[in-house]
């Protein structure tokens, strides 16, 4: 008998036995049996009161087979095997627990309280479940058996008629984005990039093989588990940590690190660098890494750094040519509005070359009669690819310059107006004025997400493009951004801007420029002129990172 004793299921699971064990149990059912037969044979159904012994022994058959797993012998030892059955595959299958200690405790008449520890394993995850429920053993229909009355109470105190427990994600699983190199992007050594984690964790979390947290419900009835929004019901259970998928975006930890360390160092400072013979975002870089991600959601008037896309539209009408004779007085007027430059100068004789270098506003207004009023969105969107809905692989505002009339149009020529850009939008613009090609930026590669990059519809006229790179690289080299890129030698070239904003008493600095295969763009908040704030920004970046 003592062998018996150990082979039975409900020892070997740890439960606490509420009886004797062993020889004794059997004895117990024996007499039980006994009794039932002077009363009525084994013909007949069983009545009258249960006994301790049939509550013992009712309990214990179902508790051991649901904890060996033997669902179908647990529901045959309860009053609705159909709905028991049903119920306990929830709990398996839905809900993924498994009992893996019933611990009785003393029978009060037909109830006998039981002690469940439990444990939630799915998809990699695993948790343990402790709380108290009860049964109550009751005769069965027809022949009297003892047996478990069915009550979704019985697997947990939670559940009654109506309900059922479901499994349910919670929220996007979690990334571990890492640079181009697979170096680990950790939002305490960067933390400018806590903004684009989060946005990488909603976009690819689990394509990239992370598993959402979970938890364990109880729902409403008749609810599929794959539903993408869980009913209100109680949370049983809950593991909200998940597991993080692996992410590889463009960063460039070197080029980051250098750029977290110079926006630290001023206020209100956004900056992206690019690689313009790709697109790729190698840094991305807020001294609020806390606020708004204006590096690249950000929705700013850029100023002169506009006039990047406006002189290419000039020099491709030949409407402007550097080393003519270009018009830049103090102030000029259009559509009723009288424009000036920074200080009221003027250069009497100069060439656009001069104009451009110095960043003359006028020399642009003076231009606005001779341009159809769409003709500045259409070159900024078919050849600098500026609102062509980019695919960048985190949220990002990808610019808009509209159709403006006329003072309007003039104020949009030189970063005012309606213009909209942000430090990512501009370091593409100055990445375009030096390749003469549009690369949409993008952070993470399209392969990932199956994602279609945007493209421009043409490229700048060959002839254009090169005056364009020559006047940028005058102002790098001796013109209003020469002082921020002295250091910088060989291929640069360089754009300064200052964007008025009412109610702001300094202007918003911008800054654009590239050396070599590395462009940058910078805004600097109430920063004041653009050469003077975000020049020796984007400058010190691209210095720490000079090949």
């Amino acid at each position: 008998m003592g062998g018996e004793q150990q082979d039975t299921p409900s020892r070997t699971s740890g439960r606490r036995p509420l009886w004797i064990a062993g020889a004794a149990s059997l004895a117990l059912v024996g007499i039980g049996a006994g009794a039932w037969a002077v009363f009525g044979g084994r013909d007949e159904p069983r009545t009258g009161p249960l006994s301790a012994a049939e509550v013992r022994s009712a309990a214990d058959g179902f508790l051991d087979a649901w904890t060996e797993g033997d669902l179908d012998g647990a529901a045959r030892r309860t009053s609705d095997a159909s709905a028991a059955g049903a119920a306990l595959r929830d709990y398996r299958e839905r809900a993924h627990l498994s009992p893996k200690r019933l611990t009785p405790a003393a029978a009060r008449g037909t109830r006998v309280p039981v002690g469940v520890r439990a444990e939630f394993a799915f998809d990699g995850a695993r948790a343990p479940l402790a709380y108290e429920t009860a049964l109550t053993v009751v005769r069965r229909a027809g022949d009297g058996e003892p047996v478990v009355r069915w009550e979704p109470s019985v697997l947990h105190p939670e559940l009654t008629a109506g309900k059922r427990l479901a499994t349910r994600e919670i929220g996007p699983a979690p990334v571990r984005a890492a640079d181009r190199t697979g170096r680990a992007l950790d939002t305490t050594s960067f933390p400018s990039l806590h903004a684009v984690v989060e946005r990488l964790r909603r976009s690819y979390g689990r394509t990239a093989g992370g598993r959402p947290g979970l938890e364990v419900r109880v729902v409403p009835g008749g609810r599929a588990s794959s539903d993408a929004a869980p009913p209100a019901g109680t949370v049983l259970l809950a593991v909200p940590e998940g597991g993080p998928g692996q992410v590889r975006t463009t960063i460039d930890a070197r080029v980051q690190e250098a750029a977290e360390r110079e926006v630290a160092r001023r206020a209100d400072a956004s900056l992206v660098v690019l690689k313009p013979s790709t697109g790729e975002i190698l840094a991305v870089a807020n001294s609020r890494p806390d606020g708004p991600n204006t590096a690249l959601e950000g929705r700013l008037a850029p100023g002169s750094t506009m006039k990047m896309i406006t002189a290419s539209l000039l020099l491709e009408k030949h409407i402007a040519d550097p080393d003519k004779p270009h018009p830049c007085p103090k102030t000029a007027s259009y559509g009723g509005w009288r424009f000036h430059n920074v200080d009221d100068f003027d250069i009497a004789g100069g060439t656009f070359r001069t104009s451009f270098a110095a960043s003359c506003n006028t020399a642009f207004i003076t231009q606005a009669g001779k341009l159809a009023d769409d003709e500045l969105a259409r070159q900024a969107r078919e050849v600098f690819g500026i609102g062509e809905h980019w695919s960048v692989g985190v949220d990002a505002f990808d610019g808009t310059v509209p159709v403006e009339h006329a003072a309007s149009k003039a104020a949009s020529m030189i970063g005012q107006g309606g213009v909209r850009m942000n430090p990512l939008t501009m370091a593409s613009v100055v990445s375009t004025a030096r390749t003469g090609r549009f690369r949409q930026p993008y952070l993470v590669a399209p392969s990932i997400g199956h994602r279609t990059l945007a493209t421009a519809s043409r490229t700048l006229d060959p002839a254009a493009h090169q005056q364009l790179r020559d006047l940028l690289h005058t102002t790098a080299t001796a013109g209003s951004a020469a002082g921020s890129m002295a250091g910088l030698a060989g291929d640069v070239g360089a754009k300064t801007g200052s964007a008025e904003v009412i109610g702001q008493k300094e202007p918003n600095g911008w800054f654009a420029a590239w050396h070599g295969d590395l462009a940058a763009a910078a805004v600097m908040q109430r920063g004041g002129r653009g050469g003077e704030s975000s020049g020796p920004l984007v400058a010190a970046v691209l210095r720490a990172v000079a090949d």
